[in-house]
């Protein structure tokens, strides 16, 4: 195969897969055995950052844009008139070892198109990081996409070589998916990702009596659901994503706006695509539910159904639920000193460990780093000083937006219009 060919490939695949965002921290620990090559990133997949603030990279492409599904949102799908290519596996593995060895890269991150059949695809997946690990020695970062309706057998293998699995369910719900991609069973995207959970379990539990046991997944799985596709509201798309948590022990749920690609009838209009904020506040909901003890049905609900985009979710919870406050910093349990707007879980940490020592006033506070232009309304501590006194939601809203800057504030006006007339 000639460099020219090979080039063209990955210009190919590399440009098809950035559609994918599952670029996750891994939390992997696989060792450096044998003097082989690469250590795990341990968090981190396709410049992303790890907890110590390393930026790490992976190889991120596709083994073949080849599809045999019509999928209206996917730019592979197979009606879709772009050029194709594919990888054989030792290409790949000559690409990530190649680039590896010239400091590019840390590991690699491979999905593909499903050509064939399901399993004949996850087995090629499969056989790239095998090769990788058995015969180069390689012990970086690997990402594998199961393959929706894969064998249990090639998703138990898969799971022995890669770091981290992640099918994506893309379609936040069954009505949506049947729409969109009425090739594709909802059921054939569950059955990955229970089988990897129930290996992940066997795995741990195995363990702990064998402590030869092979890792299984380490990293865990993770998912990704398209949004603005299939008109889906924030409410159905956050519910999903917590039944995906709650049933799979997901690590993490990723959402990638829609970006119209086609005239067809089913999608939204080209020139409609989701607003960049509606992403954020996905992600700021996700958190909130994750990390600070938030009930999905808190932050949106029947009566709620979508994010506010000029305010993040926990602001608006508060100014929702005012009757919660304020709160005294120097009482208040750790679940009621998160759910201050502009306190993150660093300063609550901060504040329960210096309260120990003395009362703490606005000048503390300050030093501890909370958000002074959204906390300040919010919480009374040892002053006399109660910034909120008696503004309304609305009013307390517009002040506390009249001082707050964004890096989203120049996009905020035209993409509010986009998302209210779609």
């Amino acid at each position: 195969m000639s460099f020219d060919r090979t080039l063209e490939k990955l210009k190919i695949l590399a440009d098809a897969a950035k559609y994918d965002v599952s670029c996750s921290s891994s939390g992997s620990n696989r060792a450096n055995t044998n003097k082989g090559l690469g250590d795990s990133t341990g968090m981190g997949i396709c410049h992303s950052y790890t907890e110590d603030g390393r930026c790490v990279s992976l190889l991120k492409i596709l083994l073949t844009n080849h599809c045999i599904f019509d999928c209206a949102y996917c730019v592979t799908r197979k009606s879709n008139d772009v050029k194709r290519a594919a990888f054989k596996v030792q290409e790949v593995v000559d690409l990530t070892i190649n680039f590896y060895r010239r400091n590019y890269i840390e590991g690699l991150f491979l999905s593909s198109g499903i050509f064939k059949s399901a399993d004949y695809t996850m087995e090629r997946l499969v056989a790239v990081a095998k090769k990788l690990r058995l015969e180069e020695n390689f012990n970086g970062y690997i990402h594998l996409k199961s393959i929706p309706g894969a064998s249990d057998e090639l998703m138990r293998e898969a799971g022995l070589y890669a770091d981290r699995l992640s099918v994506n369910i893309e379609i936040p719900t069954k009505s949506g998916l049947k729409l969109l991609a009425p090739d594709k069973n909802f059921d054939d995207f569950i059955k990955p990702m229970d089988k990897v959970k129930n290996e992940i379990i066997q795995y741990k539990s195995e363990k702990k009596i064998i402590k030869s046991t092979p890792k299984y997944a380490p990293a865990g799985q993770s998912t990704q659901m398209i949004v603005g596709a299939s008109g889906e509201n924030d409410f159905q798309i956050l519910k999903t994503s917590e039944h995906f948590y709650k049933t799979y022990n997901l690590k993490r749920v990723y959402f990638s706006g829609y970006v119209p690609i086609s005239y067809d009838s089913r999608l939204p209009k080209i020139g409609s695509e989701v607003p960049m904020l509606r992403e954020n506040r996905l992600y700021q909901s996700d958190w909130l539910t994750r990390f600070y003890g938030f009930q999905t049905n808190e932050i949106v609900n029947l009566n709620h159904q979508n994010l506010d985009l000029d305010i993040d979710p926990k602001l608006s919870w508060a100014l929702r639920n005012l009757h919660e406050f304020p709160v005294d910093v120097n009482k208040a349990d750790k679940r009621m000193l998160a759910r201050i707007p502009g306190v993150g879980m660093k300063s609550v940490s901060k504040i329960l460990m210096a309260r120990k020592y003395r009362k703490l006033n606005w000048d503390h506070l300050k030093k501890i780093g909370i958000a002074f232009n959204r906390a300040q309304y919010f919480l009374v501590c040892d002053s006399k000083l109660f910034e909120r006194r008696d503004l309304s939601a609305e009013k307390l809203k517009a002040t506390i937006l009249k001082n707050s800057t964004s890096k989203y504030d120049k996009l905020l006006s035209p993409q509010l219009n986009l998302f209210e007339s779609s």
